[in-house]
């Protein structure tokens, strides 16, 4: 054995000092099990080469002071950086200004880093930054360490499954308030805007499951709450890309009118959470059976050491919406284009809704859950078209990603929709193939390397309630209506345009009363 263990000693990595000195215990401790010769004559363990330093990959050329900024457009960065990707390869650095970045791309390197957050990793501070800047509320998005895991526990008791199959006849309502909006649209001749009437059906969710109170955005107009959700939505996504934080310095008009709408958008969420104190208090029986997500989170916050507070509450509820608006809607945007670029796909997704789910008056749990073909669909399409194509942060310690050596406050930006695209990890890859997430897709496919809700402890919490919100929407319109048209505004294909999430732009869609 020790002899194996010897001839085998070339293969193995030692990558740091504390690497180094458990190799030498192992030698030792075999040493003495049997009895070998001294060590004097036991030839030192081979160790790798010198780890790779960031500065030293390759990327694109960079000028003094503005870096790289120069070459990137915020509306398409993440495409600016895929394209660097393809060019210089899966590990690379960039010069975000002053700031140098080291970019991932490779899935499983990506996937170690995510899954060693909170404690390895965190969200750059220039993002808890830009939140202290615009009201400072916390919420489960931005905390880090002990913080993080006080509200983890909190957001979960509301966003489990079971919890969420608890409020199942509302997302139902909310879909059949959508079928009538459609229908109306589609007797009339009128085109749709999919982003406008999508982000009403996920904002109708959300408010209602989170605050317990009834917002029917779709029939009546605008809410308030969304009114100034629209509004910071793209200030959050242009101050965190931004190169140069020039409102802390001189404040613009569009800054002035942020800061009067996160203002109110604060006090609205607040006065909703003493409001729903006061139901709880005079019903107690609330506080055993949260009839909603904000009832449910505050009755966590109010058990003895959870060491989260009513801003830790009141954080929470903006981060569901600011997080589940965007994000549920441009997925069932991509999905809806996608579906129609692909007849063969759309026709059998259709087939599978009308013969197991097809009429919304009666949706069932179940139902949604037997709508397989329809749950591939949306894998592909969130493959192909991920909201969230890139995710930036920030190392805690000294580390290493591959063979690259990574010092605390690294800013790391990982590349989420790179192996995803590729052939050697999805054959014929941008092709929209929905059988590849089913049995019958076979075993070729690295479903591994797609993450579109993230990897670790924190993967997104919503991810039961977006993908019930995407299945629902979707046998909606696929059991009701005849798609006759997705359209761009330039009649090509989808462009994509990056804000606070990727999303597809100006895309409107015809329906026909089904056959």
């Amino acid at each position: 054995m020790y002899r194996q263990f010897l001839a085998a000693r070339d293969v193995v990595f030692v990558q740091d000092a504390g690497a180094q000195a458990r190799y030498s215990e192992v030698i030792v401790a075999i040493h003495l099990e049997y009895a070998m010769p001294p060590l004097d004559h036991i030839a030192a363990p081979a160790v790798t080469k010198p780890l790779r330093q960031i500065r030293r990959l390759p990327g694109p050329f960079a000028l003094p002071i503005v870096g790289n900024s120069l070459q990137i457009k915020l509306t398409r960065i993440h495409r600016d950086v895929e394209q660097w990707v393809q060019r210089y390869g899966p590990f690379m650095r960039a010069w975000f200004g002053r700031t140098l970045v080291l970019v991932v791309a490779d899935s499983e390197a990506v996937a170690a880093v995510l899954r060693d957050r909170p404690d390895g990793f965190r969200r750059p501070l220039s993002s808890s930054l830009v939140s202290e800047e615009m009201g400072g509320i916390p919420g489960l998005f931005l905390a880090e360490g002990t913080e993080w895991r006080n509200q983890r526990r909190m957001v979960m008791a509301g966003m489990a499954p079971g919890a969420i199959k608890a409020y199942f006849p509302a997302l139902v309502t909310v879909a059949q308030r959508l079928q009538r909006r459609w229908h109306l649209a589609a007797t009339q001749g009128q085109a749709i805007n999919l982003d406008g009437d999508l982000k009403r059906y996920t904002v109708d969710i959300i408010a209602g499951l989170a605050f317990g109170t009834e917002v029917n955005t779709l029939e009546s107009g605008e809410d308030v709450i969304q009114r100034h959700m629209d509004d910071i939505l793209p200030a959050v996504a242009r101050r965190s890309l931004s190169m140069f934080p020039y409102w802390r310095y001189v404040k613009l008009p569009i800054d002035r009118r942020l800061d009067r709408d996160v203002a109110a958008l604060s006090a609205a969420v607040a006065d909703l959470v003493q409001q729903a104190r006061t139901r709880m208090a005079h019903d107690p029986a609330r506080r055993e059976r949260p009839p909603n997500l904000l009832e449910a989170m505050i009755a966590a916050a109010d058990l003895e050491g959870s060491g989260v507070t009513d801003r830790n509450v009141a954080g929470n509820v903006l981060t569901m919406l600011l997080a589940g608006e965007d994000t549920t809607a441009n997925t069932v945007s991509w999905m809806i284009y996608l579906l129609q670029c692909n007849p063969h796909t759309l026709a059998r997704a259709r087939e599978e809704v009308r013969r197991l789910a097809p009429d919304v008056a009666h949706f069932t749990i179940e139902q949604m859950d037997s709508l397989d073909y329809l749950g591939a669909c949306a894998s592909e399409a969130m493959r192909l078209k991920p909201v969230a194509p890139f995710l930036p942060v920030e190392a805690l310690r000294d580390t290493v990603i591959g063979d690259i050596a990574v010092p605390a406050g690294t800013l790391v930006w990982c590349v989420m929709r790179h192996d995803t695209v590729s052939d050697a990890h999805f054959p014929d890859a941008q092709a929209f193939q929905p059988e590849r997430w089913l049995a019958e897709g076979g075993e070729a496919n690295n479903k591994r390397a797609a993450m579109p809700f993230g990897a670790g402890l924190r993967t997104c919490p919503g991810r039961y309630l977006a993908l019930l919100e995407i299945k629902i929407a979707m046998a909606m319109l696929l059991g009701s209506f005849d798609i006759a048209g997705v359209d761009t505004p330039d009649g090509g294909e989808a462009q994509e345009l990056m804000g606070f999430v990727m999303s597809p732009i100006g895309l409107t869609m015809r329906l026909a009363r089904p056959q």
